[in-house]
């Protein structure tokens, strides 16, 4: 549980209660109470609830945090307090928050966070349940950097995966290697595979469900080809998240494959174009649903991003440009779920009245299609993927 208690100022003083071992744990108010109204915020962690983020307001001139709020991996609080002042975020890539600590005297002044890694979601195994021995590899990796999948005009063989933890590659294979073996190399740590699709059927002499194909998607929009013959389907995908492991049945053949899923990392990538003009940031969101593009006379005059975040609620940012030089709004929808971007191509030009370059065209690809020009090509170009 969570107590923060506001008041003319903003925020008073917090206290949380923590689990450790199982039991409630309660820490110590940090500021102090006066006049004002308690707000409170439960992380069920018997449901397998936990925090991933904190975000708020702090007035930079009395140095007092005006609001917070948390955010878990089922749920989003109530802004607590005013949103007025500057926003701060405390949030780690693929991590939940485990302490918190800050500075507080009459009232919080500042609030910081521990991170730790959060336990991936295993699936269910795609194939036959009860033929084969059981193999799991865990869920305990960074990502996948390379499968080897051994096929012989039948049946998959053998799988080995090559998986990245802390930096090293730690190998894992199960199966007879007997056949043909094919490679797919991931890039990472810019990419990650995000799906498995797979087939299997009834296969003699054993009479029983042995994969007969598989294919691997990833973060970047690229397909392994088919390696195998495709039959009766199943599909390991969990949108939003990376496969950072693997867990199925084996014996002289591959009869069945699972997965652990992992939220993909989110990393800021530096603006690119010209150097003028006022910064801003919409945050990080779980996708993007809808770009909206205002074209101008020299090119892209504004733009505009719906998003959904992590309680699969739409957010519409504020609209980025100059609204005078506005001749309209073309817009570029996404087929969410299935369908994301990958990546963003551009122009940018100096041009008449204008002290910096500023951007003249965009081009947003998916792991689908990649939309027409918005706005007018140049010679300077930008991009910005990984």
């Amino acid at each position: 549980m969570i107590y923060q208690h506001g008041g003319v100022e903003g925020i008073q003083f917090i206290k949380f209660e923590y689990v450790k071992a199982g039991k409630i744990v309660v820490g110590p108010i940090h500021g102090v109470s006066r006049r004002g109204m308690t707000q409170t915020f439960e992380v069920s962690h018997l449901d397998n609830e936990y925090l991933l983020s904190v975000e708020g307001y702090y007035d930079e001139s009395t140095g007092v945090i005006q609001s917070i709020q948390f955010r878990t991996n089922k749920k989003i609080s109530d802004m607590m307090g005013f949103n007025d002042g500057t926003k701060f975020s405390l949030r780690a890539s693929g991590k939940k928050i485990i302490g918190f600590h800050g500075c507080s005297m009459k009232n919080l002044n500042s609030l910081g966070a521990y991170f730790t890694k959060h336990p991936p979601i295993k699936s269910e195994i795609g194939g036959a349940n009860n033929t084969g021995n059981v193999f799991d590899d865990g869920g305990d990796y960074d990502g996948v950097r390379k499968v080897y999948v051994t096929y012989d005009n039948t049946r998959i063989r053998h799988i080995k995966f090559d998986y990245d933890k802390a930096g090293q590659v730690v190998s894992r294979e199960h199966g007879a290697k007997e056949g043909t073996q094919y490679e797919f190399k991931v890039d990472y740590p810019s990419e990650y595979i995000t799906c498995v699709e797979g087939t299997y059927a009834i296969t003699q002499p054993y009479g029983t469900d042995i994969l007969r194909s598989l294919t691997f998607k990833t973060s970047k929009g690229r397909t392994s080809p088919v390696i195998g013959r495709p039959t009766g389907s199943f599909v390991l995908r969990s949108e939003g998240n990376a496969i950072v492991g693997f867990h199925g049945r084996c014996g002289g053949s591959l009869d069945a494959l699972g997965a652990y899923y992992s939220p993909l990392p989110r990393e800021k990538i530096e603006a690119q174009g010209g150097e003028g003009g006022k910064s801003w940031d919409d945050g990080a969101f779980l996708n993007v649903k809808k770009i909206y593009i205002g074209q101008g006379e020299f090119g892209v005059a504004a733009v505009k991003f719906e998003y959904e975040n992590e309680a699969n609620e739409v957010v519409v940012g504020g609209e980025h440009g100059i609204k005078i030089q506005l001749l309209g709004f073309e817009e570029f929808e996404l087929d969410y779920p299935s369908e994301y971007i990958i990546s963003v191509e551009g122009c940018y030009d100096k041009i008449l009245g204008a002290e910096t370059g500023v951007i003249t065209m965009l081009k947003f690809k998916t792991n689908k299609r990649t939309s027409p020009p918005f706005g007018l090509e140049s010679a300077s170009s930008l991009s910005s993927t990984k």
